[in-house]
């Protein structure tokens, strides 16, 4: 007998690691009524042939910060549930074949070192005292990771589930969710079957959890939500026993795809090859248990060729397993964590690209959390489901795009790094016209972007370093054309989200900090704010009409920050609608903009009429735009909006305007270098969540003499408590080393932190930085008299810091 509720708080689809987690931690907090539902047994898709490495270093904080808790959390599951995990901590060592990929061991070792990683750097000789059994040819260094580990995957989730089923949580296996009731935009229940097809049923609930791994998109599909995740083949070999092996720490060759690790006398060698194999294309057979695929050794062989070499034991050891089975890949290589934004109580732990045995306990932890206060614990942005476009649950889509995302986990990881497939999806309306001037194109949520423009004789592509990559003279050629003269650029793919109704104003005044009862034509720059006062998006507003305003927000956060704007619309009587694709926008910035604005055009650009800060309807050529005098790149400009059907006349009429004006098409790592410049801050990395909009030094953008907005009351408290940390700016003293993020910032010596965002500043003349600095109870004075490094590769490089923009403080030169 199946004997299941016929309700439930929640129903977690999918008996996985990651589904065990998000049980046991929602049980934790003392949740009641949590039922999980496994199609046949609990491990038998992915989790069961997983390699269970822990690794503890991420690409950012947070997500360290949840590897870490998975690592510890398992350290402590058999005490707690009597079922052994087989975690240990053997340590991890990484070594490089090149010098870039060294760079990159090293820039991750420094920021390991900022998020409270114990770490090593490594010479060629003490990678060897590491790891006896490598041979060192080519070997140009590596790093030491201590406490990295390594466990049994299965009997990691079913400690979790044990531990779940301990505080009362219902786990059934071989029930299979085969229908998902919905009205609206909540789900009220699912509809089931048992494996034989001797019972099913219904379980009315609260909300659903999808955690169904390599079905997650079939299951998402069900729920009315887009998963875009693809399987993809995933081999490894297992050697016979080799005599005298003994425990060793995880090895890892990304220049050759390859880790290695020791289990029971046996050496395990797994790949992630450039080119992969996606995977049940046609859908996954309804009965796959436990299944492996067919063999592929041809694929393999170019791996097991280098590790022969790598490992010489591996030469004379016979093959003991070779094993190929399906894992799930997403269209960035990371997971996907959160409230789905189609539905209002259907979240999503899915698709975690080989890494799921080392972020479950981590990400069970979050989502938990998520779920039980209705607020994210912490940013969750790098992981979150709602970055995710609609269009990328496309399957051709997911199809290519998966062949190249696998590999990606152990290719070197450029700063600037594009995606090569499944690319040419989204087109402004003016990219033919760029790509015919020399534009060399990136790729952010779908759209495709001129990142930098080639000259006449240079190849249009990257050459990828992490020194100055081939479009650095570029950039510095734009960035020097918008300080002094005139440059364009393309910012069509921003997101514009039109709020209109009778009650647009009040809405806005409700949901962000600025005052939004101002004049037509006023454009205000503000955030939208949790209640801690963190920081959801970073946007300008402009009113259109009395009940009409634009939002503009980035490109790679319209669909979550729409999606927020919806959930918030309760009573008030307003539509909210996508319109990015209906306008394109190209910027001209620089000193010479307001004469290229008057040659186009018969209207007024004078600050009388047109101040910084408003917008206009104009004429330009034969055709009608609007107008917003704004700058995120620190100069006279302005933003122009044309519709889709006049975006051609309009690029043709500026670009032909502003040839004796020296106009210089640019792209958008230009716009990063001038925004650091002057301080501007970027979502994502500067200011998210997490980040407190006082603290961020953003206060300016919020009106706390407005009643009843969202995280006004944590704005007040700041204000009374005094600032924890400030955002502050640093440059470089040597203008050598180049900065991206996270490189660990130091204060009289000691680490306190580490850059948000980095770029080059051409025009100041060296690296710039942005950073949080703690200061309680400390002056802006205190904070400025101190002295400041950047750890940059392990090398110290001494910085000047400042709380005022570096390059023009005043703000003179975007109002003259």
């Amino acid at each position: 007998m199946a004997d299941l509720p016929t309700q439930a708080r929640v129903v977690i689809i999918g008996g996985g690691v990651v589904g065990c987690s998000v049980a046991y931690h929602l049980t934790k907090l003392g949740w009641k009524d949590v039922v999980l539902l496994e199609r046949k047994q609990l491990t038998s898709g992915t989790t069961w042939h997983a390699a269970g490495l822990i690794g503890q270093l991420r690409a950012s904080s947070n997500m360290t910060k949840l590897a870490r808790y998975s690592a510890e959390l398992y350290m402590g599951l058999e005490a707690e549930t009597g079922v052994a995990t087989g975690m240990r901590q053997v340590g991890s060592v990484s070594v490089a074949l090149t010098g870039e990929r060294l760079e990159e061991l090293y820039r991750n070792a420094a920021m390991a070192r900022a998020f409270g990683v114990p770490v090593e750097e490594l010479s060629p000789a003490e990678v060897k005292e590491r790891y006896q059994h490598i041979n060192l040819d080519g070997v140009t260094g590596g790093v030491w990771l201590p406490t990295d580990g390594q466990a049994d995957p299965a009997n990691i989730a079913l400690a979790l589930a044990k531990g779940a089923r301990q505080r009362g949580a219902v786990v059934k296996e071989r029930i299979k969710v085969t229908g998902i009731a919905k009205q609206g935009r909540r789900v009220t229940g699912v509809d089931w079957i048992s494996d034989d097809g001797s019972e099913q049923g219904h379980i009315a609930c609260e909300m659903i959890v999808n955690c169904a791994g390599m079905w997650g998109h079939q299951v998402g599909r069900m729920a009315g939500i887009n998963v875009p995740l693809q399987a993809c083949e995933h081999f490894y070999i297992v050697s016979e026993p080799i005599q005298g092996l003994t425990q060793m720490p995880v090895l890892r060759v990304p220049d050759e795809c390859a880790y290695y690790k020791e289990d029971a006398g046996k050496m395990m060698l797994g790949a992630f090859e450039p080119k992969s194999k996606p995977w049940g294309m046609d859908g996954i057979p309804d009965t796959f248990e436990f299944d492996q695929l067919p063999e592929d050794f041809d694929h393999f062989e170019p791996i097991l060729e280098a590790a022969v070499n790598r490992m010489p034991m591996l030469g004379s050891a016979g093959i003991h397993t070779f094993f190929n089975g399906p894992e799930s890949f997403t269209p960035d290589d990371a997971y996907h964590l959160g409230l789905a934004p189609e539905m209002d109580n259907v979240w999503v732990a899915a698709g975690f690209n080989s890494i799921g045995i080392q972020s479950a306990g981590g990400a069970g932890h979050a989502l938990s959390q998520w779920m039980d206060s209705g607020e994210k614990p912490f940013d969750l942005g790098d992981v979150d489901i709602a970055r995710m476009q609609p269009f990328q649950g496309n399957k051709r889509y997911l199809v290519e795009r998966s062949t190249e995302t696998l590999g990606l986990l152990y290719a070197d990881h450029f700063p600037y790094r594009q995606k090569a497939t499944s690319r040419g999806v989204r087109r402004t309306p003016f990219h033919e016209h760029l790509k015919a001037n020399g534009a060399v194109f990136g790729e952010l949520a779908g759209w495709e972007r001129a990142n930098w423009y080639a000259r006449p004789d240079q190849e249009r592509e990257y050459r990828y370093s992490w020194r100055r990559q081939n479009f650095f003279d570029n950039v510095a050629e734009e960035h020097k054309a918008i300080r002094t003269g005139l440059g364009m650029y393309d910012m069509s793919s921003f997101g514009k989200i039109r709020v209109e109704g009778p009650d647009a104003t009040a809405y806005l005044n409700h949901i962000a900090g600025g005052q939004f009862d101002v004049p037509v034509g006023r454009i205000v720059y503000t955030q939208f704010l949790n209640v801690n006062g963190g920081i959801e998006a970073d946007v300008t507003v402009t009113r259109l009409s009395e009940t009409a305003y634009l939002v503009v927000t980035p490109a790679a956060t319209r669909y979550a920050d729409q999606t927020r704007m919806m959930r918030l619309v309760g009573d008030f009587r307003v539509v909210i609608t996508d319109v990015t694709a209906g306008e394109g926008v190209l910027a001209v910035m620089g000193p010479k903009a307001r004469e290229l604005m008057a040659r186009v055009s018969p209207n007024d650009f004078s600050n009388d009429v047109n101040p910084f800060g408003t917008a206009q309807e104009i004429e330009l050529g034969m055709g009608l735009a609007r107008v917003h005098r704004v700058t995120y790149v620190g100069e006279l400009g302005w933003e122009i909006y044309v519709s889709s059907d006049m975006a051609g006349h309009a690029f043709e009429t500026l670009f032909e305007a502003g040839q004796d004006l020296g106009m210089k098409l640019c792209g958008m790592h230009v716009m990063d270098c001038c925004r650091i410049e002057k301080a501007f801050r970027h979502f994502g990395h500067d200011i998210t969540p997490e980040d407190h909009v006082l603290e961020a030094g953003l206060g300016f953008a919020v009106k706390t003499d407005k009643p009843d907005f969202i995280g006004r009351d944590a704005v007040l408290r700041k204000k009374d408590e005094g600032l924890k940390t400030r955002m502050v700016q640093f440059r470089l003293t040597d203008p050598e080393p180049l900065l991206y993020h996270n490189e660990p910032l130091l204060r009289d010596g000691q680490i306190v932190g580490y850059l948000s965002s980095g770029a080059y500043g051409h025009h100041l003349g060296s690296a710039i930085g942005m950073g949080y600095v703690p200061c309680e109870g400390e002056s802006a004075a205190d904070v400025l008299a101190s002295t400041y490094e950047i750890d940059v590769m392990g090398t110290r490089v001494r910085a000047e810091a400042s709380l005022a923009p570096m390059y023009d403080p005043k703000s003179e030169r975007v109002k003259v």
